[in-house]
C-alpha cells in the first residue's frame, strides 16, 4: 500500500491534523445541556407584509379563508397541499409573492402566514371582497 515509510509518515500527519482541526469545530460549536451540538437556525428571507391582528382584519381574513376551504379544488385536498390551494384561492398575488418559490413543507412552521395575511388585507383594501 504504501511506497515508503515518508509516504506512510506524511499520511498519519495528514490524519491528525484533520483530526485537530475537526475536534476544534465540534469544541467551538454551542452545545446544549445533553452535550451535543446545537441546530443552526436558518436564515430564511421572504416578502414581509405588515399585519395588525385586529378583529376585523382576522374576520376578513378567516372569510376568505373559509371560501376557500370549501372551494372545489381545495375541499378534497389534505395538509400543506390544501393550505397551499387554499391561499392561492384566497389570493394568487400574495401567494406567488410570498410562498411560490419555497413551498409550504410537511410539518414545516410557517412563518410566512402573517405576511401573507398583511399582502391580503392591503391588497383587498380591507373590505370583503376576494384578494386578487
Amino acid at each position: 500500500m504504501w511506497q515508503n515509510k515518508q509516504q506512510f509518515t506524511i499520511f498519519t500527519n495528514l490524519v491528525l491534523i484533520l483530526t485537530q482541526f475537526l475536534s476544534e469545530i465540534y469544541c467551538l460549536q454551542e452545545k446544549g445541556t445533553d452535550g451535543k451540538p446545537l441546530a443552526k437556525a436558518a436564515t430564511f428571507h421572504f416578502p414581509e407584509y405588515a399585519y395588525k391582528e385586529t378583529s376585523k382584519n382576522e374576520l376578513t381574513y378567516h372569510d376568505f379563508e373559509v371560501n376557500c376551504e370549501h372551494h372545489v379544488a381545495c375541499e378534497n385536498l389534505e395538509g400543506v397541499k390544501r393550505k397551499a390551494c387554499v391561499r392561492r384561492c384566497i389570493s394568487y398575488s400574495c401567494y406567488q409573492d410570498i410562498y411560490a418559490f419555497d413551498e409550504l413543507e410537511e410539518g414545516e412552521i410557517d412563518v410566512r402566514l402573517n405576511s401573507f395575511k398583511g399582502c391580503v388585507i392591503q391588497r383587498t383594501g380591507n373590505t370583503n371582497r376576494r384578494a386578487t
